[in-house]
């Protein structure tokens, strides 16, 4: 990228990413924000627990915990089934090093 690309830029607008030139859905009424707070708290919940549950149960088997990881994963696409990019970025890596630590996986 030469300079002249990165001076091309220099003029536009900064816009946020919320701003609604960028949002195309219109704004949640109170209910839905309410309803989608609920669920972000409800999964957040859910993989705190199978977190502890694989990080402190030493009766939990590498192959059960695996299956902890994989249906948390389909709870939370089904709870928010538009997601999958931020599951990816958000949990998988926690997971996946919960798992490399708990089970000496590589």
């Amino acid at each position: 990228m030469g300079p002249s690309e990165v001076d091309g830029n220099r003029d536009r607008p900064h816009s946020h990413i919320n701003s609604p030139e960028t949002t195309e859905s219109p704004r949640q009424t109170p209910e839905e924000l309410r309803e989608e707070q609920r669920k972000i708290r409800r999964l957040q919940m859910m993989m705190n627990m199978v977190m502890s549950v694989i990080s402190q149960d030493d009766t939990v088997t590498v192959d059960e915990a695996a299956e902890m990881v994989a249906d948390s994963r389909r709870a939370a696409l089904a709870m928010f089934p538009d997601k999958e990019l931020a599951y990816n970025l958000i949990y998988k890596p926690r997971l996946q090093r919960l798992m490399r630590e708990r089970y000496r996986i590589q």
